[in-house]
């Protein structure tokens, strides 16, 4: 079936539609995954239609172009592991930076409301890593109070982030605490 010159290849796409669903059909053997490759195929034939060679047989091209694109497909569903459960992508998921971010600016916002006492406190025990009693060196004050001023620092801060018992924040990443902790002694 050749085409009329005188009519654009683009008008004429959508008389080969019943064609082209049943050879996706015949390709398929779902109506839904039809559907989709004859979608697929519409929009290639649509955006190429630059390569097509008018005079020549539109439909053959159209075909064409559902078959190639549904061999491709499946060729990458071959690559693909299924995963169903999810074991998988549990394993190679990482937390997005998002979450490290927002958890970040929530723990700033809540560490900035501590007491400076507390907050020198768990920046010198917590995120430096200092010993209480290298901290109570620097602060001149007694291994008592800066374990005290750690420990009501770090049960203000779990009240403050809305943390139950033994619930952790989780950040992305111990840089970013050790990176918060450092902008925040430097600003003192």
């Amino acid at each position: 079936m050749t085409n009329s010159p005188s009519v654009h290849p683009r008008d004429q796409l959508v008389d080969h539609l019943p064609a082209l669903r049943a050879f996706a059909l015949s390709l398929t053997r779902e109506g839904a995954s039809a559907d989709d490759l004859v979608q697929d195929t519409i929009v290639k034939a649509w955006t190429n239609m630059d390569k097509f060679q008018a005079g020549t047989n539109l439909r053959a091209w159209l075909f064409t172009i559902l078959r190639n694109t549904f061999y491709s497909s499946r060729r990458k569903t071959k690559r693909e592991v299924s995963d169903s459960d999810g074991i998988h992508a549990a394993r190679q998921a990482t937390r997005p930076d998002h979450d490290g971010r927002l958890a970040l600016r929530d723990f700033r916002a809540a560490f900035d409301k501590l007491p400076d006492e507390q907050r020198e406190a768990l920046i010198l025990v917590g995120a430096s890593g200092f010993s209480y009693e290298e901290a109570a060196e620097m602060t001149k004050v007694a291994v008592g109070t800066v374990k005290s001023r750690a420990n009501r620092g770090r049960r203000k801060l779990a009240e403050l982030l809305h943390l139950e018992q033994g619930e952790e924040l989780s950040m992305t990443d111990q840089a970013t605490l050790a990176v918060m902790a450092q902008n925040n002694y430097s600003s003192r």
